[in-house]
């Protein structure tokens, strides 16, 4: 745990926020909304907050990739600035270690390890992921710290990925093959993934793909690279990260033709899209909190961002839904068919509080 706010860029606070917003009960919000009412505009909206079944991307397939390109944005500011500080490399590899060791044991907490029926444990896990090509993607930015290095690095590993999954055959099945049975990603699974998959026959946060997430990161890392540059100015810090993300999505876009955006197994197609789509919405907020310095409408999103890590691990630990049910449920029944909404409102806004409470004790993981 950490006491002090230090000094921190609130547009990436916010972004993070505005992520983890939808994981801990916007969606729920949404959906809820959806179930009452009769607007169009929300019944399509609603389906942007599911995931794509299999090919294509939705807006919900993008929860998980931002979240993991805004911890790649923090890498220059948190490990390039302690190198610049004198730390030693191996210093901060035992420390990128540890981080990577507990968030695969946090992962299996949130999996269920705690009920000790190990037989249908998940040992993958969202945590573990994150943990895992983090520290794939900080070694390869301490030992490069350029620019132009990190981006010939993720070129590599989402041309050496895509390779993979294209040309590599799959025993039974043959190259190319993008299924759940037929992706060499299943196949690698089902051979060295220990305990359960969570697609039976592949994992999303199996092997491969998480050497894949890793290049998402190292995005993160180039637009955190830009962001920090003392020598570009903050609107040209701006036109350069949409210049990217508008790149990123027109080429993931054209090579969808042959090259399919499949999230579940983390296509190279896939992270360029959401590496794209991650790179406009870091220079929106950017352009809006840091610049134009328009703040206040970001406490909300802050205080959530600020403390992700908790959070995501209280919706599993704590019923949040329970305690709503026990404080709103009486005032929801005023509200007779929106009862279901005013619930979920309440339960956000118990989530919130209890968020608030540590921000105000200046308490914080930091893993």
């Amino acid at each position: 745990m950490s006491n002090t706010k230090s000094n921190r860029l609130l547009s990436l606070d916010t972004l993070r926020g505005f992520d983890m917003f939808w994981i801990i009960g916007g969606q729920s919000l949404f959906l809820a909304l959806n179930a009452k009412t009769e607007w169009a505009w929300l019944q399509s909206m609603t389906t942007q907050l599911h995931h794509a079944e299999w090919e294509g991307f939705h807006a919900f397939d993008l929860i998980f990739p931002l979240f993991m390109f805004i911890s790649g944005v923090a890498i220059p500011y948190s490990v390039f600035g302690k190198l610049e500080k004198g730390t030693q490399k191996s210093q901060l590899y035992l420390k990128i270690l540890r981080r990577t060791v507990i968030l695969i044991i946090l992962g299996m907490v949130y999996n269920g390890v705690l009920s000790f029926e190990f037989d249908n444990l998940r040992v993958a896990s969202v945590l573990g992921q994150i943990g895992l090509a983090y520290l794939i993607a900080s070694i390869i930015a301490i030992n490069t710290q350029s620019f132009k290095a990190i981006a010939i690095w993720t070129t590599g590993i989402l041309v050496g990925y895509g390779i993979l999954q294209l040309f590599i055959p799959v025993q039974g099945h043959g190259a190319g093959i993008l299924t759940p049975e037929g992706s060499i990603n299943g196949y690698i699974d089902r051979l060295f993934l220990p305990g359960q998959l969570y697609g039976k026959v592949f994992d999303p946060e199996g092997i491969l793909c998480t050497f894949s997430a890793s290049a998402i990161i190292l995005m993160g890392t180039l637009a955190g690279i830009t962001l920090r540059s003392k020598s570009t100015k903050p609107y040209e810090k701006v036109t350069k990260l949409t210049s990217i993300g508008v790149l990123l999505i027109v080429l993931a876009l054209v090579l969808d033709n042959w090259y399919p955006i499949i999230k579940s197994v983390w296509t190279s197609t896939f992270n360029l899209l959401a590496g794209g789509i991650s790179f406009l919405l870091l220079a929106l907020f950017y352009l809006i909190i840091d610049v134009w310095q328009l703040k206040k409408w970001t406490f909300f999103f802050r205080v959530i961002g600020m403390n992700s890590i908790i959070i995501y691990m209280a919706t599993v630990l704590i019923d949040f839904r329970h305690t709503s049910r026990v404080i709103f449920g009486g005032f929801a029944n005023i509200f007779g068919d929106y009862s279901t909404v005013v619930l979920v409102m309440g339960f956000i806004f118990i989530e919130w509080l209890f968020l608030y409470f540590l921000y105000k004790k200046n308490v914080f993981l930091k893993v």
